[in-house]
């Protein structure tokens, strides 16, 4: 499809694209049938020092379809802008549990394949030097399932690699930034490896592992809990 964001090789499960390649395939606005955004976002002419990652803090859905992932996009983007009151989607980038990734605020994949931030509305009073990762469900005391985290993983690359970030620094989570449970004790857990397994990558090596569980922990926000 011409509206389409990819590179390097790729191949299908089910009936979405997987990718292997440093470039993930990102399904667009247009491909999960966005709402037009009140206005258009804000475009920083420089990257973002940090990358942020969250959980959705919903249910940890089994259903690992594209119309799954795509309606997942819808109700946060309807969450936001009718709930928060907010112009669009807070996040860049989507990731749902079946390990498909998508745009999320308005002008993120152009702002990107420039070096340059669309600001968005996911870490309070940190929205203008960071880029966010929303991965869909709650891991508080559930484990991450594979095909997200090995999308979480390809998605954090890629943007090292435009931005030129060191994933040992760059990579954080929410609650790095606010007084948040997200991404959950779990999956928080995880942000060392994920770096490492980054760092790997970018330095040519293979990628260790796939993710293990974590600790149990209680609270969790829901998705206006970005501010």
């Amino acid at each position: 499809m011409a509206d389409e964001f990819s590179a390097g090789p790729d191949h299908r499960v089910g009936d979405h694209v997987a990718f292997t390649a440093d470039v993930p395939h990102v399904y667009t606005r247009a491909q999960w049938n966005a709402r037009p955004p009140r206005r258009p976002a804000k475009v920083l002419g420089r990257p973002p020092d940090h990358i942020v990652v969250h959980h959705t803090a919903t249910a940890n859905s089994s259903d690992r379809s594209l119309g799954h992932a795509f309606a997942l996009s819808r109700s946060i983007q309807n969450f936001h802008m009718n709930g928060n009151g907010w112009d669009d989607t807070g996040q860049q980038l989507t990731i749902s549990r079946g390990g498909i990734v998508m745009e999320g605020r308005n002008r993120s994949l152009k702002a990107v394949r420039a070096g340059d931030l669309a600001v968005g509305a996911q870490v309070l009073h940190h929205n203008g030097h960071t880029i966010g990762i929303e991965n869909e469900g709650t891991y508080t005391n559930k484990r991450v399932p594979g095909r997200l985290w090995d999308s979480l993983v390809e998605v954090c690359v890629w943007l090292c690699q435009a931005y030129n970030l060191d994933p040992s620094q760059a990579i954080v989570g929410h609650r790095d930034y606010n007084s948040t449970a997200c991404p959950g004790d779990v999956l928080y857990a995880q942000l060392p490896k994920l770096r490492r397994s980054v760092a790997a990558r970018l330095n040519g090596s293979p990628s260790p592992g796939g993710v293990t569980g974590g600790q149990q922990m209680p609270a969790f926000p829901t998705f206006g809990d970005f501010g």
